[in-house]
């Protein structure tokens, strides 16, 4: 396992002194090369889980295993943040150089990588998300979804075995959510464990793996024509169905046979198509 977080507690005091259980004894396992998607609503408790991953924030109780270590353990820390990448959905929050292979090596530089290695770092990890073109071009002049496949090259960088994207396409437009996740789709086929954060039904559906939390709880996790075939939970947590999961509920509802398996689009006008 990549991952594993036992009996996971994370709490947090408001303002008015409150406190507010954010993960509530999340148990899960994550195994290398999956690619596993963590959906739920706003404050449903899934970037708290995932920056407890990457050591960004420690567990109240409970623990958090990451490439076998704990990340309670201080000592380990950079060894579960090189294992374990984390890219966030604000790319210019991430981003800490003017040009695109300078921010890219910024992090093998902190690890101490030789300067040689480095610089095949950089150009492989620009080549893995299409920005090998834009090396030396100013973040200025790059849009969103071009930024951020720069976050993605900088994590790519450290050589990861699981990169997590924490709603790595909130911010995009149409185009830069489809580039992002095939690049997603990319890295996982190459044997990076990823872990995707999101509230968005239809690419949580492109994973192999769907977790759906809500109020600091795992109320789903299974395949995605499993997971979504449990219209009232999901309904329950908030999320919204995509159009095609929805159309073929409310036909069955009407006495009409439709497959089980239908969960995108391109599903649903194949059986409409058959």
């Amino acid at each position: 396992m990549i991952v594993s977080t036992q009996k996971l507690v994370f709490e947090y005091q408001t303002d008015e002194d409150k406190t507010v259980i954010a993960l509530n004894g999340i148990s899960i396992e994550i195994e290398k090369g999956s690619f596993v998607a963590v959906l739920g609503k706003n404050g449903s408790g899934k970037s708290t889980l995932a920056k407890n991953i990457n050591a960004l924030l420690l567990p109240s109780s409970g623990a958090v295993y990451v490439n076998g270590y704990n990340t309670k353990d201080e000592e380990f820390l950079w060894d579960i943040r090189q294992a374990a990448g984390m890219v966030f959905q604000n790319p210019d929050n991430q981003l800490v150089s003017a040009i695109a292979e300078d921010d890219v090596a910024f992090g093998p530089e902190n690890l101490g990588i030789p300067s040689e290695e480095i610089r095949g770092r950089v150009d492989d990890a620009l080549k893995s998300v299409g920005m090998y073109q834009y090396a030396k071009t100013s973040l200025n002049f790059l849009s969103g979804g071009q930024k951020q496949r720069i976050a993605i090259a900088g994590v790519l960088a450290m050589r990861p075995q699981c990169i997590i994207m924490d709603e790595p396409t909130a911010m995009l437009d149409p185009q830069g959510r489809k580039d992002v996740i095939e690049i997603a789709e990319s890295l996982n086929r190459e044997g990076i464990t990823v872990i995707l954060i999101t509230h968005f039904m239809e690419e949580a559906a492109r994973a192999d793996r769907v977790i759906v939390m809500n109020d600091g709880n795992v109320v789903l996790d299974g395949a995605p024509r499993d997971v979504f075939s449990n219209i009232g939970v999901i309904k329950e947590a908030g999320l919204a169905l995509p159009l095609s999961i929805e159309m073929a509920h409310r036909l069955r509802e009407r006495g009409i046979e439709v497959p089980k398996g239908i969960i995108s689009e391109e599903d649903f006008v194949k059986w409409v198509l058959s």
